[in-house]
């Protein structure tokens, strides 16, 4: 893992002291509310409906085992005793006092974390594939690039007042984990005709009131050529980008109002400008990170323990079959925790739950934790004679549920519980759906689900990109729950297609359940996925399940 210099250190300890003094003025009433937001924002301290939410970053997605202890201890002096792991890789905060907001950023330096850019129109926390390091199917760890392009946007003297919030993800795999194709850049790696790595790069994805799906900006772009063509992207973006409207203001808008050829030439021009200003020092600058992410020192153990335990105990051997990714080094497993058990709220984990995880990763995962987009704690090193164990320790811990891509396996925005923004309840929502086909006991038969709910039209819940999406919307005064089916979030990304009028939170959740279950008499076989199955025969047959009333009325 990266670990940061004195300059990190020294930057990050100055920024704490001056947000320490703007908030000192902001109690005193020096600094009015309208003053203060915009250098709140900066460090990534919000104010929801409730209290101030408190973001920080967990950059790329990795944690090491002392970083999730830590994380740990503020929930527990400063909030209630829990987190938030969001869609973004990061941490929320929900419950801080303003005065005591310093002190918990003073606590995450002291592990090499902050919350800075988690906010504002600026580059974003930089996301990656959370298996990255670990997965059979990766070209190279993208992690090295990510951190690079953290190090490059962090403060970044153009970047920081963008048209709008700035959005970038990395992937190594074949295999996109990363969701890569609904950000503002997303990176894939891939390698040319001669073999050599480099990265197709994708422009003007997001989802949002108007979603759409990235364009292939360049097919093949070398790594030594990275750094300066995501600057002349950005470039680009900041000079054309809409200021006038909001709503209108991502690089989505700004390539889709001057087509694609046009930010091509320009993204061109000013790469070709730039370029040699790039001496050398950050491909320098990349072999040295590059270094510290060395694969971790893999031991040789005999994996039969780990198949008769399989034998001997159904429940393991449910966990094993739907929490475990093969692993790109021999007798290791990539282990995803599940923190959507049945009825709870999607992507929390108490102090104690975290304590527990970060002991797991130290004892049995070579110290690293990941965070996914999907909400869930990775342990992305664990040996199969070590998996036993760590099933028993989760299960201790209340972590063991068995439904990593399953239909509980929700995605669920903060919605109206927390958020100012939100129109309607998320995570109600999602707790009832997992608590109905944990009921149901079907969740295994339906097999691979993805179920995304947001509460308002912003979609944090990723809904366009769900297999089913919800959207939580008022109508007068009233919250109604749009569907929509087919999206996908991976390599072939797809925005899903809305089924038709929306439902009532009575409705939703026994039209949820009519959809799935009507989903199992219309797959061909028991292998075919939700997703497979609506691609095949389309919309029709889904929105008559949805609708039998109306389907009932057009036949007459």
């Amino acid at each position: 893992m990266y670990s940061y210099n004195d300059f990190d250190e020294a930057f990050v300890r100055s920024r704490v002291a001056q947000f320490r003094g703007q908030v000192e003025r902001r109690i005193d009433g020096s600094l009015t509310e309208d003053e203060f937001k915009p250098l709140r924002l900066m460090n990534g301290l919000y104010l929801q409906l409730h209290a101030y939410m408190l973001r920080v970053a967990v950059p790329y997605g990795t944690l090491s085992a002392d970083q999730m202890r830590k994380l740990a201890y503020i929930a527990d002096r400063w909030d209630k005793g829990y987190g938030h792991f969001t869609t973004r890789q990061n941490i929320q905060y929900n419950w801080p006092k303003l005065q005591d907001v310093p002190d918990m950023l003073d606590a995450l330096a002291d592990v090499g974390m902050h919350a800075i850019q988690t906010s504002g129109n600026t580059i974003r926390n930089v996301t990656a594939d959370h298996f990255a390091g670990a997965a059979a199917d990766e070209i190279e760890d993208p992690r090295a690039i990510a951190e690079l392009l953290r190090q490059w946007s962090t403060d970044h003297p153009e970047f920081q007042f963008l048209p709008r919030k700035f959005k970038i993800a990395v992937t190594g795999a074949a295999h996109d984990r990363a969701v890569t194709k609904a950000h503002d850049i997303g990176l894939r790696m891939v390698r040319n005709d001669a073999g050599e790595p480099g990265f197709e790069v994708i422009v003007g994805g997001g989802l949002g009131r108007t979603p759409m799906v990235g364009k292939v900006l360049r097919a093949f772009l070398p790594k030594a050529d990275l750094l300066p063509y995501c600057e002349a992207i950005v470039s680009v973006y900041n000079l054309l980008g809409r200021r006038d409207n909001k709503y209108k203001a991502r690089i989505k808008i700004t390539v889709h109002e001057n087509g694609l050829e046009k930010i091509q030439e320009l993204v061109e021009e000013r790469f070709a400008a730039i370029r040699e200003g790039f001496s050398g020092h950050d491909q320098e600058l990349l072999a040295e990170i590059e270094s510290a992410f060395a694969p971790p020192a893999f031991t040789t153990k005999s994996t039969d323990g780990f198949e008769a335990a399989r034998l001997a105990n159904p429940a393991f051997r449910s966990w094993t079959d739907t929490n475990l990714a093969d692993h790109k080094a021999d007798g290791y497993a990539i282990v995803s925790i599940s923190i959507k058990k049945h009825g709870a709220t999607p992507g929390d984990a108490t102090s104690d739950q975290m304590r527990v995880m970060a002991d797991l990763a130290e004892q049995y995962g070579h110290g690293e934790l990941r965070i996914s987009h999907e909400q869930n704690v990775i342990l992305p090193h664990v040996h199969k004679a070590d998996l036993a164990a760590v099933y028993a320790a989760l299960r201790e811990a209340d972590l063991a549920t068995a439904n990593i891509g399953l239909a509980s396996d929700i995605i669920a925005c903060p919605g109206m519980d927390y958020c100012a923004l939100a129109t309607a309840r998320s995570i109600p929502i999602a707790q009832e759906i997992a608590t109905r086909f944990d009921k149901l006991k079907i969740e295994h038969e339906i097999g691979q689900l993805k179920i995304k709910i947001s509460g308002c039209i912003n979609a944090c819940g990723h809904h366009h990109v769900g297999h089913i999406g919800i959207l939580g919307l008022d109508r007068a005064g009233v919250e109604n729950y749009q569907i929509t089916l087919g999206g996908d979030g991976t390599e072939t990304t797809t925005i899903g297609e809305r089924a038709g009028p929306g439902f009532s939170a009575e409705e939703i959740v026994p039209a949820i359940e009519r959809l799935v279950t009507g989903y199992l008499g219309l797959r061909s076989d028991a292998d075919e996925t939700f997703l497979q199955t609506y691609r095949r025969l389309g919309m029709e047959p889904f929105k008559a399940i949805l609708y039998p009333a109306e389907e009932k009325a057009n036949a007459a």
